[in-house]
C-alpha cells in the first residue's frame, strides 16, 4: 500500500485528490490548519474513524507558515508521495494580502521542499513530490501556452506560485529530489469555492431561480478562461508522479471561453438572461489583469496519455445542477421560517 502526504486536502482539488489515491488503494494523510470550526465538509464522505482497522484516510494539524509541524508530519507519515496544493489561491484577494500569500504560495513550497530534502537525506526514502502550478504564472504571455511559454505573472498570486515552480526545478536539480511540476489551468467543480466566478455564476443561478437572490455583481466580463474538470485535473497530478521522469506540464482542455460565455451557458441551461440579473461592479476588478489563457496540454496527451473527459458545457451544467438543488434546499428552509446567511456568491 503506498501512502500519500496531500496538503490543501480540505479543498477542492485535494477532496477529488483523496477520493482518487483511496480508490486506487493508498493510505492517505492530509494536513489541515488548526481553526475553531471544522472545514472539511468536502471530505466527509470519505473520512472514518481513525480506530477502525478498514480507515485509510487520517489527518494531521499543520501549517505551511510553519516548518516544524511540516517536518514532524513527513516522520510520522512517512509518505511515498507527497502533493502540495495549499495555498491562498484566490487572485484577486492576494492584491488585498500580499505579503501573506507570498508566504504561504511561495515559501510555504520551500518549507515543504526543504523538509522533504532534509527527510530524504536522512532516511534514504524514495518520495515524490508535487508541486501545484497555476495558469496565471503565464499572466500577459500570449496563448496559447505551454511549458515553453514565458512566464509574466500579474498578480502577488502568480508571482507566488512562479516563486514555488521555480523552488521545485531548483530541489529537482540541485538534490535530486522527483519534484513534478503541474501548470494547471482554471479547474472546477461543484465543490470549487464561493468566491471564485464560475462557482460565484452557478450558485447565483440556483438562487436567483428560486426567488433567494436578485443581482450578481461581477467585474471584467470579457476575461477569456481555458475551463476544465477539478476531477480529470487530479489524474494529471497523480500520472505525473508515477511517470519514469520528473518534469513539468500543463494540463488544459485547449478550449477558451469568455466570461460571457460562461454566463450565457450558466443562466442559458435555467431558462434565464444574465442580462437581466448581472451588475458589472469595479471593486471587482483587479489591479493587473489577465486577458486570455488558453493551455495546450500536447505534452501531457503525449507522455502522460492523459485527456480531459468532461468539457465546459457539461462542466457548467453539472456545477448549475448542484448549485440549483442546494438553493432549492435554501429556499425550503426560507419558507420554514428559517432565516438565511447572506451568500458570497451576491456581495463578492
Amino acid at each position: 500500500m503506498k501512502t500519500a502526504l496531500i496538503t490543501g486536502i480540505t479543498g477542492q482539488d485535494g477532496s477529488y485528490l483523496a477520493e482518487l489515491l483511496l480508490s486506487k488503494g493508498y493510505e492517505v494523510h492530509g494536513v489541515v490548519r488548526r481553526a475553531s470550526t471544522f472545514n472539511t465538509d468536502r471530505i466527509d464522505h470519505l473520512y472514518l474513524d481513525p480506530h477502525l482497522p478498514e480507515a485509510r484516510l487520517f489527518l494531521h494539524y499543520g501549517d505551511l507558515a510553519d516548518a516544524t509541524s511540516l517536518r514532524t508530519i513527513l516522520e510520522k507519515v512517512t509518505p511515498d508521495e507527497v502533493y502540495n496544493l495549499a495555498a491562498q489561491s484566490h487572485v484577486r484577494v492576494s492584491f488585498d494580502e500580499p505579503e501573506y500569500t507570498a508566504d504561504i504560495v511561495a515559501l510555504g513550497t520551500l518549507r515543504l521542499l526543504d523538509s522533504v530534502r532534509d527527510y530524504v537525506r536522512r532516511t534514504g526514502a524514495n518520495v515524490r513530490f508535487y508541486q501545484a502550478g497555476s495558469s496565471e504564472m503565464f499572466g500577459a504571455a500570449p496563448g496559447p501556452q505551454n511549458e515553453d511559454t514565458p512566464f509574466i505573472p500579474r498578480s502577488p498570486y502568480a508571482v507566488g506560485k512562479v516563486a514555488a515552480h521555480w523552488f521545485g526545478v531548483n530541489y529537482r536539480e540541485g538534490y535530486n529530489l522527483f519534484v513534478a511540476n503541474g501548470i494547471l489551468f482554471n479547474h472546477e467543480s461543484p465543490r470549487r469555492g464561493e468566491n471564485f466566478v464560475t462557482r460565484k455564476v452557478t450558485r447565483s443561478v440556483g438562487r436567483i431561480k428560486y426567488g433567494l437572490q436578485e443581482k450578481l455583481y461581477l467585474g471584467n466580463l470579457d476575461a477569456v478562461r481555458d475551463w476544465g474538470f477539478a476531477g480529470d485535473y487530479v489524474e494529471a497530478m497523480w500520472l505525473m508522479l508515477q511517470h519514469d521522469q520528473p518534469d513539468d506540464f500543463v494540463i488544459a482542455t485547449g478550449e477558451a471561453h469568455s466570461i460571457r460565455d460562461l454566463l450565457d451557458t450558466a443562466f442559458g441551461y435555467a431558462d434565464l438572461d444574465w442580462k437581466d440579473y448581472v451588475v458589472t461592479d469595479e471593486r471587482h476588478f483587479r489591479p493587473t489583469e489577465v486577458d486570455y489563457l488558453r493551455g495546450d496540454a500536447s505534452k501531457a496527451r503525449k507522455i502522460l496519455g492523459w485527456e480531459p473527459k468532461v468539457h465546459f458545457k457539461n462542466l457548467i451544467e453539472m456545477m448549475v445542477d448542484a448549485d440549483s438543488e442546494l438553493a432549492r434546499q435554501e429556499r425550503t428552509l426560507a419558507d420554514a421560517g428559517h432565516a438565511l446567511p447572506l451568500r458570497g456568491a451576491a456581495t463578492r
